[in-house]
């Protein structure tokens, strides 16, 4: 167990003590969703609310949660805003399709994220991880900011795994565009909360879509790249998601992908795939830098462990994983899960009439003092040994829940593993002086102004 007279409770914001009023709120919602939330929200198992745009139920009731997610889940189907938040390039790609699009994709993608194959991918991630201390060791005692080095290697990982020919573009060029998608994309617009058609534009999104018709561009030089490849050598055929893609059909109509399923498909594995994994990372090695028992743990693990056999690898990090899934826990990568009714309801003895928005936001249920003791504390011990199994399955969401869970978790938890314990075993990390670390939400949760810090060489 953690010593408690060093007790380490991150940054975060105070809730409010009421709900704030529609021009306020939305103030704060462009700015940073976390500071609107609420006492009643974290203490409360449903709050109910409305905007101009509709009403909302912020549910945070584990039996209610399988309720919409699970049980009853063909009466709730993604609502207006969420497809406007995924609309901006991944309208056609497993996040957001919907009825036999998404459960075609959601097969065709299956194999490669099965457990033999996720683990086939061990050796990348080690050499990637490599790399990085190659990197970080040429700048021994420097301020480094780790956002940026951990969006490298995720981006690297991705290079060596399922995208196997690499993005055709500099990785750093593909980190910079993403961070104005992310930074973008997330907002809630102005024109949104009056309930404005996504036709007309919104003024904020500019950038976003000059961000996005780059991204098309290198992803249509992806596809070309390995058509014509596949062409002059059908025996060419790596097992990435390239492949599946161009190869994947209907199981009924035998028809293949669209060529805009293929792009936001693409697109949704690029960003989805290394934006959540990055910053499972950085908030973990910040945490990290702010308990020396828990990084001398994770040292002393990566010590035993990553000059052993690679098979498995993961699995045997299991201080170095509970330290991620508590990271994950305080500060979750998905803003929320929201779903509109499609007929009248009830959940955590509310009525839910049709229409209703309910959202389930990680990081409110990760928080809420009727699950959690010490919600608000830093606790990797609390996902340890016996400890994890009194955890309610629907109290803690990093990746969803249902059958709409993300089918790249398991992928996402092993390349944090690894990379984490590489890092602490090669580096003591020390946040840089006069540098205050703040959550802000955008489409992702991440550090404000980067994670800069002073990265010191271990000596071995």
């Amino acid at each position: 167990m953690l010593d408690f007279s060093s007790e380490l409770r991150p940054p975060a914001p105070t809730p409010r003590p009421k709900s704030l009023g529609p021009f306020a709120l939305l103030r704060v919602l462009a700015r940073n969703p976390l500071e609107a939330w609420t006492t009643a929200h974290f203490e409360a198992p449903i709050v109910m609310g409305g905007l101009s745009i509709g009403r909302f139920a912020v549910l945070s009731d584990p039996t209610g949660i399988r309720h919409v997610l699970l049980d009853n889940s063909h009466n709730y189907k993604k609502d207006w805003l969420q497809h406007r938040v995924l609309s901006a390039g991944l309208s056609n790609g497993l996040l957001s399709a919907e009825g036999s699009q998404w459960r075609n994709q959601r097969r065709a993608f299956a194999p490669l994220f099965s457990p033999r194959s996720v683990m086939s991918f061990s050796a990348a991630m080690v050499d990637s991880a490599r790399v990085m201390v190659d990197r970080l060791s040429r700048r021994d005692g420097e301020v480094v900011d780790l956002v940026v080095e951990v969006t490298r290697v995720t981006l690297e990982v991705l290079e060596r795994t399922i995208f196997s020919d690499g993005l055709g573009r500099n990785p750093d060029e593909f980190r910079v565009w993403m961070k104005n998608y992310f930074e973008t994309v997330g907002r809630i617009d102005l024109f949104d909360i009056l309930g404005v058609p996504s036709v007309v534009p919104r003024p904020g999104h500019r950038n976003m879509r000059q961000t996005l018709r780059l991204f098309e561009q290198a992803i249509d030089l992806i596809i070309s790249t390995r058509r014509r490849l596949l062409i002059e050598d059908p025996t060419y055929a790596p097992h990435d998601i390239l492949t599946l893609l161009l190869k994947a059909e209907d199981p009924d109509s035998g028809e293949a992908l669209s060529e805009a399923e293929i792009r936001a498909n693409i697109l949704t594995f690029i960003t989805a795939g290394h934006e959540t994994t990055a910053n499972c990372i950085a908030w973990s090695l910040f945490l990290l830098s702010q308990s020396a028992e828990w990084q001398e743990r994770v040292r002393m693990e990566a010590d035993h462990e990553l000059d052993g056999d690679i098979d498995g690898l993961a699995e045997r990090l299991v201080e170095t994983r509970a330290v991620i899934d508590e990271s994950l826990r305080l500060y979750p990568p998905i803003s929320a899960i929201s779903r509109a009714a499609l007929a009248p309801d009830e959940l955590a003895g509310r009525a839910i009439k049709r229409g209703t928005v309910v959202v389930i936001a990680p990081y409110v249920l990760h928080r809420h003092r009727a699950l959690w003791n010490r919600p608000d504390y830093f606790d990797p011990s609390r996902f340890r040994n016996g400890a994890r199994e009194k955890i309610g399955r629907f109290a803690y969401l990093p990746f969803g829940a249902g059958p709409r869970v993300c089918i790249g978790a398991a992928f996402a938890l092993q390349e944090a593993s690894i990379v984490v314990a590489t890092i602490v075993r090669h580096f003591r990390l020390q946040l840089a002086p006069g540098h205050s670390v703040w959550p802000v939400q955008k489409l992702t949760l991440r550090p404000k102004g980067g994670l800069p810090m002073v990265v010191k060489r271990r000596l071995q």
